[in-house]
């Protein structure tokens, strides 16, 4: 059994730290990597170990384990090379760069090379189809690739070099990655000073800065608030609707032609209208405050039942003027079918919380009696007891 060194012990309580004390299982994905780190693989220990710093049972973290194929569950080599050949990248050759590796590389799906450097995998989806076919390197892309450039990749890995993905960082080993993955940051000079968006990405970029599409009200120079900031900013806004409300309820309860305190031009849509000259809005007239909506009657079945069952902030609402919105329910039933169904239910008991429908505790044990009787005359063959009785 592996003994965890102490930098991963150590890094193993850090990781902890950053989760709740009573939300510590949280934890159980980074720390996953994290031995995935230093034995290349989520090895029997490691899913020991995972579940003795978290207070787990073996069974819980290799049900974690078995479920993510990020984990792997048998030694794995240094570099990880995944194939796309899902749809987009098999219709643009992924299957033809999978199979060449195969057999340039002598092992298949899951397998790694005999030196230990290289295991070979295809993928599903690598969630790139703008790029196909596409493969990784221990999730770094190769874009764009075909058998030749394939077959090039994983010559160099084996020769000890460590080729320039299209996108992304300089390559590391999986273990190296691993680290990364359970939450710490690549120590390497220069780690992340390399790579940038491909072409692809950056079209739909340049095709909004063109026609001048952006989102309304966009400002990339706004600065992201604290907790602090964000939190005060939400007590005013609350404040000041809170204001707005009991002024306008102050206003409501003005008695009809009270003139208003701001020299006779009253606010449009209160109260303060009523005895002044002005006519009345439909809100005043129909003593509500919701606005006017033309009344869904006019509108077709489909979409009056659609507004129905999926009302938004267009959906008249039951107290706005003039309007009838309808309810959907099912029709009276006759008076005979309601009599059937009520037979029915008197003839048909809902099962116990122990036992499924029909299955009494007299027919079981008459099974059983008979079952028995059969065994002891005949042998155990010369009855089955069966749902409904004794099968002979």
């Amino acid at each position: 059994m592996s003994v965890f060194t102490d930098e991963t012990r150590e890094r193993a309580r850090e990781i902890i730290a950053r989760y709740p004390a009573d939300r510590s299982r949280s934890a159980l994905l980074p720390l996953l990597h994290l031995v995935q780190a230093e034995e290349g693989y989520v090895s029997p220990a490691g899913v020991a170990f995972c579940a003795e710093v978290l207070g787990l049972n073996k069974a819980q973290v290799g049900a974690v384990a078995t479920f993510y194929t990020m984990y792997k569950r048998r030694p794995t080599g240094d570099y990880l090379v995944s194939v796309c050949t899902n749809t987009m990248c098999n219709v643009l050759g992924g299957q033809e760069v999978y199979d060449t590796l195969a057999e340039h590389l002598g092992v298949g799906h899951d397998e790694t090379t005999a030196d230990g450097k290289i295991t070979l995998e295809h993928a599903e989806c690598l969630a790139a189809c703008d790029y196909g076919p596409v493969m990784t390197v221990n999730y770094d892309f190769f874009d764009g690739v075909d058998p030749q450039t394939a077959r090039g990749v994983v010559d160099e890995l084996r020769a000890g070099g460590r080729p320039m993905p299209t996108r992304g960082a300089r390559l590391c080993t999986l273990k190296e990655m691993a680290v990364q993955l359970a939450g710490f940051a690549d120590e390497r000079e220069g780690a992340v000073a390399d790579g940038g968006p491909g072409e692809p990405t950056l079209r739909g970029l340049r095709l909004a800065q063109e026609h001048g599409i952006s989102v309304p009200g966009f400002d990339p120079n706004t600065p992201i608030r604290s907790k602090a900031e964000a939190d005060k900013a939400a007590a005013e806004a609350k404040a000041r609707s809170e204001a707005d409300k009991a002024a306008e309820a102050k206003a409501a309860a003005k008695p009809a032609g009270t003139a208003p305190s701001n020299g006779g031009a009253a606010r449009p849509g209160t109260a303060g209208n009523a005895g002044t000259g002005e006519p009345a809005t439909p809100a005043q007239a129909a003593g509500s405050t919701t606005r006017d909506v033309k009344a869904p009657d006019a509108k077709s079945p489909e979409v009056r039942t659609a507004e129905t069952r999926q009302p938004d902030a267009a959906t008249a609402v039951p107290d706005a003027p003039g309007t009838k919105v309808p309810v959907d329910g099912a029709p009276p039933a006759p008076r005979d079918a309601r009599e059937a169904e009520a037979a029915g239910v008197a003839a048909n008991a809902p099962a116990g919380d122990g036992k499924p429908a029909g299955d009494e505790a007299g027919a079981q044990e008459r099974n059983l009696k008979e079952a028995e009787a059969g065994t002891s005359a005949g042998g155990a063959g010369s009855a089955v007891a069966s749902e409904t009785g004794v099968q002979k």
